[in-house]
């Protein structure tokens, strides 16, 4: 057993009567939890389940989702993440080649369409639960495994991540256990008061859970709150009211949501009262506007923490930390912040490979022990910088430059300029085909609230005093938004589709 079993059976036995999870403004307590991975577990041995079972969980921002999840990573089971809002048909399909012994999931999830079909086809079996944290069961006619192409193990591997999707189509990523135990306890050591090898303990506070757990980022932030005894209201779904509400009603010093949501509050230009508990915000998932880190220092004085991270890299690789932020950030804004202890990382010449120097931009590449790979240094597609003081800046995707006739557009860099322009909250630069270049960029655009609508020519006319000529977007749509994964990412290939499907109908 892991450290991670002694952590969730020693902290779920402190005491079972106190509060741990807010959810829809009922609070279960930590005997209701265990009551939830207790039921699971014995549905579990009841199928001939033991340590190293593949386990799906349907994914989705509930106590019954987050108990699941905690039975299978702290009892050495594999947890194969299953997105819950895909579409009926990609959803089949990805259940089709899981090959999966079981299925979790809360009742309303086996309700879709075809889904029980495929699981009966595919001979796996079920664990429902209902209601909120009151015990699981396997579900009639699904009571055994019969298929016969059954993967029952993944030796050595804790998670089966999907990744976003938002630039192509999703993939399971596998997560090593030990990679994984690395990457925890390291972060735990990075937080203030806290050590890994400190024994099972309840903490003060509650955290809030907005981001949503099929992210990597609001997996790791679901499991570190718990296996450290803290509070979680759950969020279900991110939105301005159920945040702010959610803000007030517990009053917690840090709250985060990712660079979109942060958008829509700013959007929303909430009273200073709502932000008086708060002493940071965090943010991750996406790239940050350095102009909504000043915006919420002018409006509320209130830093944002921004981290970087990655399903690949096992959860954040360099981040903010408060000090840090005080003292440095009016010195390098849009800064991502330092690499974590037990972190390296460089920036190299994506064609020859050789280390550039402090300041200059390459492609980044790290090494750590939680990416499983041994002293091999890691290429990521993004474009970075590291300057002299070790602080990482991130330009952009490597992999989504848009070819246009020779020439390199990167849609980060378009993005941002478009959403300096004041009427603008949100810009999405994608490529789409052209016969003559290749390629060329357009723009969906989210106008901020209240904001009169700016005409095609004149987005045209601030983008080329802002920009080189072959990077102003040929064509602009204005949206009320785009295509989002649960964690609010464009899915860049349906943005794509939009204008695509436009092209196709005029011709």
């Amino acid at each position: 057993m892991s450290f991670l079993s002694d952590l969730l059976n020693g902290v779920v036995e402190i005491d079972p009567a106190a509060e741990v999870i807010d959810f829809n403004e009922s609070w279960s307590s930590w005997g209701d939890l265990k009551l939830t991975i207790d039921a699971i577990k014995a549905a579990l041995a009841e199928l001939g389940l033991g340590e190293g079972a593949r386990i799906g969980v349907m994914i989705r921002n509930h106590p019954d989702v987050l108990a699941a999840i905690l039975t299978a990573v702290a009892t050495d089971g594999t947890m194969v993440s299953i997105n819950h809002v895909l579409p009926e048909e990609k959803l089949r399909a990805d259940l089709e080649k899981l090959d999966l012994p079981v299925v979790i999931g809360i009742d309303e999830d086996f309700d879709r369409p075809g889904l029980l079909d495929t699981l009966k086809a595919a001979g796996t079996a079920i664990i429902e639960t209902h209601p909120v944290l009151k015990g699981a069961r396997l579900r009639p006619g699904f009571e055994k495994i019969t298929g016969r192409n059954i993967r029952r193990e993944q030796p050595g591997v804790i998670i089966e991540m999907l990744t976003s999707g938002t630039t192509g189509t999703p993939k399971r990523i596998p997560l090593q256990r030990d990679a994984f135990l690395q990457s925890f306890r390291s972060a735990m050591s990075y937080e203030t008061g806290r050590n890994p090898d400190d024994p099972p303990k309840l903490r003060s506070g509650v955290q809030l859970l907005n981001s949503p757990m099929a992210h990597i980022g609001g997996l790791w932030h679901a499991l570190s709150t718990i296996l450290a005894g803290r509070k979680v209201c759950i969020i279900e779904k991110f939105s301005v009211d159920s945040w702010r509400d959610a803000i007030v009603r517990h009053r917690p010093k840090v709250a985060g949501a990712v660079p979109t949501g942060l958008r829509m509050i700013l959007d929303a230009d909430l009273p200073r009262d709502v932000f008086s508990s708060l002493v940071a915000l965090r943010t991750g998932a996406q790239p940050l506007d350095p102009a909504i880190t000043q915006a919420f220092l002018d409006r509320y004085d209130l830093p944002v923490l921004q981290n970087y991270g990655a399903t690949e890299f096992s959860g954040a690789v360099a981040g903010w930390s408060l000090p840090d932020f005080r003292q440095y950030y009016a010195s390098k804004p849009g800064s991502v912040g330092r690499f974590q202890p037990g972190v390296t990382g460089r920036v190299v010449d994506p064609v020859t490979g050789e280390t550039l120097p402090a300041g200059e931009e390459g492609v980044l590449e790290m090494k750590a022990r939680q990416f499983g790979n041994g002293d091999a240094w890691l290429r990521t597609t993004d474009r970075a910088v590291i300057d002299a003081d070790g602080f990482l800046f991130i330009r952009g995707r490597a992999d989504n430059a848009i070819l246009r006739g020779g020439f390199k557009v990167h849609p980060d860099d378009v993005n941002a300029v478009l959403e300096s322009h004041p009427a603008v909250r949100e810009a999405v630069v994608v490529g789409i085909p052209d016969r003559r270049l290749g390629a060329v960029p357009v723009a969906a655009i989210i106008l901020r609230a209240g904001a009169d609508k700016p005409s095609e020519d004149d987005l045209k006319a601030f983008a080329r005093q802002r920009l080189i000529a072959y990077q102003v977007p040929v064509r602009f749509a204005f949206v009320e938004d785009v295509p989002r994964t649960p964690s609010l990412k464009p899915i860049l290939a349906e943005v794509r589709a939009m204008f695509e499907n436009q092209v196709e109908a005029s011709t």
